[in-house]
């Protein structure tokens, strides 16, 4: 029976999109600012499967449409308003946002009480600030006082940082959990576990013990091949991003190596019908958001070598598609998501190694799963496999 693999390449951008200077992000790409930085660098299987073709589609230059792909390639644009990660996966889900999440600069003090009150803490910090700087700011006052740390950035986020050792991790996921009933009537998206370790300001690093709470989005594609029979399995944070809604299994995974290593066995394991949805997102973590740009192109090229021993394993009637989120150019100013283009590689169903386009928004992959599944067309999107 065939089996769709979707893997997210979280942040993984080819270009800035036509609407970018709306998020200050004109003129930002992710991978071409890193080629840029590095002139030798490849991903030489990637390339093979189309991902420089993809590129040209995105910026309107040129490519030569006759060359042999191992896959189909475009790319995508995305309508809803954000550029965060809820919002691109429940665009990719079939889900565009009309309504943006709230976003702050800091929080309302009588938001931070009724936080407060609920998890029964007192927070120090609420600013926007990155992850990293942080704990350079704030992690020794943390120490000192047992406080835990609120803070945000220019996404829909509550993130709460705890050292491990004085906050249990359950119990800095009940404190997430106590403020996630608040968040979603603010409508932000996400509350982030943010635990981490370290003897002083100098060596505190954050754990892979980071635990996402969602709010619950509405319908989506998952719901609907869940109704039908077939299983989702998530693999990385599929699930936290989706509150676990829709999701049949998950499996939880720390790194990027974890996560492809659960792609292989997953898929080696459905021996049925089954769509197989996965998020790598070292690139966005490790390398985008701390502006990594030779971290970034190393991860990139780990990805590009085990692609291409996972892509010959793939049994003919399968479907397979790679995509991002959205951008995080490690070049760029600041340290948040950049609004772009992202790639879109396709093998299975009518497609063969030609252009699939510019597509207008990421629910197209919504759209190709129910085609590719035999369902009712999906309500948002266009299907691409022909």
């Amino acid at each position: 029976m065939p089996r769709a693999i979707l893997i997210v390449l979280d942040s993984v951008g080819i270009g800035h999109a036509h609407d970018a200077a709306a998020f200050g992000d004109e003129g930002s790409n992710t991978i071409g600012h890193i080629a840029e930085a590095f002139p030798d660098w490849r991903l030489s299987f990637l390339e093979k499967c189309g991902l420089n073709e993809a590129r040209a589609i995105a910026s309107g230059t040129k490519h030569d449409k006759n060359a042999p792909r191992e896959m189909a390639y475009g790319c995508l644009n995305e309508v809803s308003s954000g550029k965060d990660t809820t919002t691109g996966h429940w665009e990719i889900a079939g889900a565009p946002m009309d309504e943006p999440f709230a976003t702050f600069e800091s929080f309302p003090p009588e938001l931070v009480v009724e936080m407060e009150v609920a998890s029964g803490v007192t927070f120090i910090g609420n600013v926007a600030e990155s992850g990293t700087v942080i704990l350079e700011k704030l992690g020794e006052e943390h120490v000192r006082t047992g406080n835990p740390i609120l803070y945000t950035s220019a996404d829909s986020v509550i993130q709460i940082a705890a050292h491990e050792s004085l906050i249990p991790l359950e119990r800095l996921y009940e404190i997430c959990i106590a403020c996630r009933k608040i968040a979603d009537r603010e409508r932000i998206g996400r509350v982030i576990a943010r635990p981490f370790l370290g003897e002083s300001a100098a060596s505190f690093q954050r754990t892979t013990n980071r635990k996402d709470f969602s709010m619950i989005p509405p319908r989506m594609i998952l719901d609907a091949l869940n109704d039908t029979g077939i299983p989702v399995i998530g693999i990385g944070k599929i699930s936290d991003i989706f509150a676990g809604k829709g999701i049949s299994i998950s499996h939880s995974t720390k790194s990027n190596a974890a996560g492809m290593a659960a792609i292989e066995a997953t898929y080696a394991d459905a021996a049925h019908e089954a769509l197989i949805f996965a998020n790598l997102v070292d690139f966005d973590s490790l390398y985008g958001h701390r502006r990594d740009p030779e971290g970034y192109a190393n991860c990139l090229s780990e990805f590009d070598s085990w692609f291409a021993d996972f892509l010959p394993k793939l049994a003919p009637e399968d479907l397979l598609m790679i995509t991002a989120d959205h951008g995080n150019d490690p070049t760029w100013r600041g340290t948040d998501h950049t609004r772009e283009k992202v790639p879109l590689l396709v093998k299975g169903g009518e497609t063969k190694g030609d252009s699939v386009g510019e597509r207008e928004t990421f629910a197209d992959i919504a759209a190709s799963l129910a085609d590719f599944f035999e369902m009712e067309d999906w309500t948002t999107g266009q299907s691409f496999l022909g």
